[in-house]
């Protein structure tokens, strides 16, 4: 006897459970958007990478279910804060860099693009905090911080090979004065000027082997 229902293709209930993960896939990540952005809001406010729970879920709108439905701790909505910011920068850099020459213009580039979140009211706000307090991140989270870092350092890597210096010793060595400047200039409010950036800019091209 042949089956009446057809055994090839989805089902109307798999389709139907598809519908449903998909719907609740993406209110899941609209909660976590949320919780992120509550995340810059609440540390803008406070000026600090210490924000409570509390007050993250109620800039969001959510409650402490949601918000633990996600993460499991603080730390790992800071860690999640911190990686988009970094995603956002890294987008600005790649941005950036597409416009000018390969190779030194690049890293030229690239410097002032970093050197920008000290000087922007706004990016400064947002990452002030991480400048204060990102040690304890590094700390309970090493693998995640030097993956975000990559992040960072992979467009200036592809810039400092094309000038002909050395993508892993130069570039780290750039990227270590630069966000150490851009750190500083965060933690005592000071917006670097015209004349500290080109200084950085010439001090690094002059030091690539």
């Amino acid at each position: 006897m042949q089956n009446a229902v057809p055994t090839g293709g989805v089902g109307v209930a798999d389709r139907a459970v598809s519908r449903s993960l998909a719907a609740r896939r993406e209110a899941y990540s609209d909660e976590i958007r949320r919780l992120v952005e509550a995340g810059y809001t609440v540390m803008r406010r406070t000026g600090g990478v210490d924000p409570r729970v509390g007050d993250i879920v109620r800039e969001a709108g959510l409650s402490n279910q949601a918000f633990y439905r996600h993460f499991r701790g603080k730390d790992e909505l800071l860690l999640a804060v911190l990686d988009d910011g970094q995603r956002r920068l890294v987008g600005y850099l790649e941005h950036r860099l597409a416009g000018v020459d390969a190779g030194r213009e690049q890293v030229r580039v690239w410097i002032e693009g970093v050197m920008e979140q000290a000087r922007n009211r706004d990016a400064a706000e947002n990452t002030r905090p991480f400048a204060l307090g990102g040690a304890r991140l590094a700390d309970r989270f090493p693998e995640e911080i030097r993956h975000s870092r990559e992040l960072v350092l992979a467009p200036l890597r592809a810039a400092v090979e094309v000038a002909d210096g050395d993508p892993r010793r130069d570039a780290d060595a750039i990227y270590e004065l630069v966000m150490g400047s851009m750190n500083e200039s965060l933690v005592q409010r000071t917006a670097p000027s015209d004349e500290d950036v080109a200084h950085l800019v010439d001090f690094a091209l002059k030091g690539m082997s």
